[in-house]
């Protein structure tokens, strides 16, 4: 049996594994060293080690526990708290307020950190109440706090985006600058949606009631400004100076973490045991998805050694399509992995395996990155993973699963038109890259 069909094999072994539930890292790193020593001996234990360090020395990587520690800060801090109650009571009299609330204050938050279980965990605590007492439909409010929370994935800084980047090889901040308007497109359809649908159907959004009002037009002005003008500087002392190329994305998660910090001190809102949580959160996550990413670098470079990637690209090249058809394909097989897989295998296993295809056919890479993005937010609105919607059952235990699931179908539906108008324009993910490097 030759090398390429090893590689197969270990392919095969690996997504039964996932499926049946062995913990990611281990699996790669076990599976990569027994095929790789039985097809290539010794030359197995040295990729692991060459591979091993050559994450450990990716100074990329390095921002992950900086921005996790940023929005954990602001989870515990309460801000978002402040900001989206001065949203909802400036738009207490407009049909579907709270929806808009929910959706702006996603937006900001995602703006400012890439943690999507926080967004969604933090948008149901504040945001499921008021649209209970207000008579909200459920299955909107679930679909606007679960797609809201998405946002955080593609929007930078969003550790996807730093974590794709060293795999295919873009620079993160290039990744960032196409992100951005891809977000905002996404995010602008989800509000036209929720209000297209109030202005047909009033009791799906009502008015905010007369009595959850503030009679204070200072006290919205106060709320607004606790809380959002220390969200702004942090996102201007973040991702405006990666965009604008005065530090990189490890330096400006440091300044951001800092800033946010020296805010949770400056609002009084921090105390000992909230900085705690927000450091073992962040010692926690960053510790797995830096195990992964080694483990799945090692794993990808016996893959490749094997040459199982090339004889699958290969493979594919000789089928009779065009490759924006090709794109297609690619795409709608990541968008089918993201319904019972999470964002990190298929950005750390499939996406390596789908390189050298994307290459040869000519695709432009930080497009490319934008659009498995937007797909990959699919992975968190589509059952049986579906992780936002158990975030949200567990802070709304009331809702039931299958309301959360009705809900998140409406926005996956926006979100494939999203993907089908940043692929029938590329403009708009490559504009802003191209326009900051000139």
């Amino acid at each position: 049996m030759s090398n390429e069909w090893y590689g197969l094999i270990a392919l095969g072994i690996l997504f039964i594994a996932i499926f049946i539930g062995f913990p990611i890292s281990f699996t790669l790193i076990a599976i990569a060293l027994g095929v790789g020593y039985w097809a290539l001996g010794d030359v197995a234990l040295h990729l692991m080690t060459l591979q091993f360090f050559s994450v450990m020395k990716e100074t990329s990587l390095a921002s992950v526990p900086f921005f996790l520690f940023m929005g954990y800060l602001l989870e515990q801090s309460g801000l978002m708290e402040r900001l989206f109650r001065g949203v909802q009571q400036l738009l207490a009299g407009v049909r579907g307020s709270l929806y808009l609330a929910v959706l702006i204050t996603a937006t900001i938050f995602a703006a400012a950190t890439g943690i999507v279980g926080s967004s969604v965990t933090l948008l149901g605590v504040m945001a499921a109440p008021s649209m209970k007492r207000s008579g909200y439909d459920i299955r909107l409010s679930a679909g606007a706090i679960t797609a809201g929370g998405t946002l955080g994935i593609l929007i930078p800084p969003s550790v996807m985006l730093i974590v794709m980047g060293p795999v295919v090889g873009v620079p993160t901040t290039d990744l960032f600058a196409a992100a951005v308007f891809p977000g905002l497109l996404l995010a602008t359809i989800y509000i036209a949606y929720c209000l297209g649908r109030c202005h047909l159907d009033p009791s799906l959004g009502p008015p905010l009631p007369m009595e959850e009002r503030t009679e204070s037009k200072w006290e919205v002005v106060k709320e607004l400004s606790v809380g959002v003008i220390p969200v702004v500087v942090v996102i201007l002392a973040t991702l405006g100076v990666i965009l604008a190329g005065i530090a990189t994305p490890t330096d400006a998660g440091a300044i951001g973490a800092f800033v946010v910090f020296l805010l949770t001190l400056a609002t009084r809102t921090m105390s000992w045991l909230k900085l705690k949580r927000a450091v073992y959160a962040t010692l926690e996550v960053s510790c797995m998805i830096l195990l992964l990413v080694a483990a799945s670098n090692y794993f990808g470079a016996i893959f490749a050694r094997l040459g199982t990637a090339t004889m699958i690209a290969d493979a594919m090249l000789e089928l009779p399509f065009s490759p924006m058809v090709m794109l297609w394909l690619i795409l709608g097989l990541i968008f089918l992995l993201a319904w019972p897989l999470e964002w990190v295998p298929i950005v750390l296993i499939v996406i390596p395996i789908m390189l050298p295809l994307v290459q040869k056919l000519g695709i432009d890479l930080v497009w490319f990155c934008t659009l498995v993005a937007m797909c990959l937010q699919t992975a968190w609105l589509s059952p049986p993973v579906a992780l936002s919607a158990y975030f949200l059952k567990g802070v709304v235990p009331e809702w039931k699963l299958s309301d959360i699931y009705a809900g998140m179908g409406q926005f996956m539906i926006l979100q494939l038109i999203g993907l089908a108008i940043v692929f029938c324009f590329p403009e708009i993910a490559l504009w802003l890259p191209r326009y900051l490097r000139n």
